[in-house]
């Protein structure tokens, strides 16, 4: 039989163990959530009814373009008028009222009979043929056409576009298998790969264009599906193409995995570089997407939707997502700056040459390790139990969204910067800088049912509090990397899974070069950190010691036993 002084030194020491690794990895200062204040539903005015889940965003052109998956137009009696794979529209009023929306390709298909108005719905189309917004390929229109009501293939934007100039962006979108009645329920959505989409502005609406059918295979990482940035400087974004990088994560098994490619070389898979953890480099061997092993994985974690962004408050990358465990919660990191990940001379303390980091920085993403994840909001769920596809749109309350090299040089400086939208929610004089409001949004149900169900985006505003003082941030000139302009500020600022959402997947070859060079040129949130063991990492040391000392006086109680 164990005796109980035993038993009592392995629970203290394991119990010890625990709280020493829990208060390590709090020593990070969590970010503030000050309040968070819903702001009700998207409207489409220029449709009868709609039932649309995703709802990711860019700014093009002074446009802020939303984009949506599966597109269900219904009368008011809910019969279905339409339905499409994908749709977009443009903010109606970004800064009066942020949830109406601008609709494209509405037709009239009828009248109601109960009150005479004409029926309207975006691209009556209820055999899903031509795709939607996105353009299916004649040998995906083939399959569907044979497959009609068993199994179709969709194609879902799944993340929000990333611009690589003032007029143009991309997106890497899922292209997925939907079997109506699969007998196995887990297999209801198979990855058939990822597709390269090139998207506009325009009066007339946005436009999609694809560069090429498929790139990344669905037996590959979904690189792109969960976020994208580019990674470039002044000169390299004059030089063109080949001088800029684009940083791809995608969600697996294990959590999330990264990839880089060259600007020109994003529809030739072969090229792709992918980031090694254990080995702190990148290489040509891409991971298996079933790989769990954490040491082998970028991040480490459990990702279902999400935004990854720079951000001009903090001054650093934020990480904003759902995980998969279908809790409706939206979680956040920062890219710590303080904390860097090999010996690189330039990659230091406080970031880039010890100065900061700017939008461009997308190296910092491998040169630094995330911060913890801490609770940002718990959205309330609609009738379907709980809400997926939560990201953040990073354009609204901010005139840095553009990375500096993006603008026009002739326009950089204080002039290089975007409008501010959101005027009429949070005018720019009472925001406190850029980026210190941020706008979240996530698909709610308001009927409940996996194939009946009626789906809507919601939205809702954080503010942030102060900046965590340990994250880097802290210094004027962070977001100023050496080989950057200085950028200009406002303020610095004082006081899941189991969804209709696309598995993520990725990308094969196609054409080369792809892009053009054109415009080259109030309900508070709760205390995220409560009940949390909070340790200052300058501490540790001296927590350490007593730590020893607790274990050698539990060691002499057992010994003199």
């Amino acid at each position: 039989m164990i005796n109980p002084r035993v038993r009592v030194f392995y629970c203290m020491t394991s119990f010890i163990y625990y709280a020493f690794l829990i208060s390590s990895a709090s020593g990070q200062s969590p970010i503030v959530i000050k309040s968070v204040t819903e702001l009700g539903p998207q409207v489409c005015p220029d449709v009868t009814h709609v039932s649309r889940d995703g709802g990711y965003s860019v700014l093009l052109d002074g446009n802020i373009i939303w984009l949506y998956d599966d597109t269900e137009c219904l009368d008011l009696q809910g019969k279905q008028l339409s339905f499409v794979s994908n749709t977009a529209a443009y903010a109606s009023d970004a800064n009066r009222n942020l949830s109406i929306l601008q609709d494209f390709g509405v037709q009239a298909v009828g009248t109601d009979k109960k009150n005479g108005k004409t029926d309207t719905a975006i691209l009556a189309n209820t055999t899903v043929g031509t795709g939607g917004w996105i353009n299916f390929s004649p040998d995906e229109i083939g399959f569907n056409e044979e497959h009609k009501g068993v199994e179709r293939v969709a194609i879902w934007p799944g993340t929000s576009p990333t611009p690589y100039n003032l007029k143009q962006a991309y997106i890497f979108a899922p292209l997925v298998y939907v079997d109506s009645k699969p007998r196995n329920p887990s297999k209801r959505y198979q990855a058939r790969g990822m597709t390269l989409v090139s998207i506009t502005a325009s009066s007339s609406g946005p436009a999609a264009s694809r560069q090429a059918n498929l790139i990344i295979s669905g037996k590959e990482v979904a690189y792109g599906g969960f976020a994208s940035l580019l990674g470039c400087t002044t000169t390299a974004n004059q030089q063109g193409l080949n001088h800029r990088d684009v940083y791809l994560i995608g969600s697996a098994d294990g959590g999330l995995q990264l990839a880089r490619a060259k600007e020109a070389d994003l529809t030739d898979f072969s090229k792709y570089m992918f980031w090694d953890p254990v080995h702190l480099k990148f290489t040509k061997k891409p991971p298996d997407p079933a790989e769990k092993d954490y040491r082998k994985v970028y991040l480490p974690g459990s990702f279902s939707s999400g935004s990854v962004f720079y951000s001009p408050y903090f001054n650093t990358f934020i990480m904003v997502y759902y995980n998969k465990f279908v809790d409706s919660t939206f979680r956040i990191r920062f890219l710590d700056l303080n904390d860097p990940r090999g010996n690189d001379p330039v990659w230091i303390k406080r970031g880039k040459y010890g100065k900061g980091i700017a939008a461009e920085d997308a190296e910092a993403l491998v040169r630094y390790g995330w911060s913890p994840e801490q609770e940002l909001y718990k959205s309330p769920p609609g009738k379907g139990g709980f809400n997926y596809a939560g990201v953040a749109h990073p354009e609204y309350w901010n005139r840095q969204y553009y990375a500096t090299s993006l603008h026009p040089t002739s326009t950089r400086g204080s002039k290089g910067q975007n409008a501010w939208y959101g005027s009429k929610v949070v005018s720019e004089k009472a925001a406190g800088g850029d980026g210190k409001h941020l706008l979240l949004s996530w698909t709610s149900q308001t009927k409940g049912g996996f194939d009946g169900g009626i789906y809507e985006i919601k939205l809702a505003k954080v503010e942030f509090g102060r900046v965590p003082p340990d994250s880097g941030s802290e210094f004027p000139s962070a977001a100023v990397s050496s080989s950057m302009p200085t950028l200009s500020h406002a303020s610095s600022a004082s006081s899941t899974s189991a969804t209709p959402s696309g598995p993520h997947t990725t990308i094969p070859k196609a054409s080369s070069t792809w892009l053009t060079s054109a415009g080259s040129a109030g309900r508070h949130a709760p205390s995220p950190w409560k009940n949390r063991i909070q340790i200052p990492i300058t501490h540790l040391g001296a927590l350490g010691g007593l730590l020893l000392l607790l274990l050698a006086w539990l060691a002499g109680l057992v010994l003199r036993d």
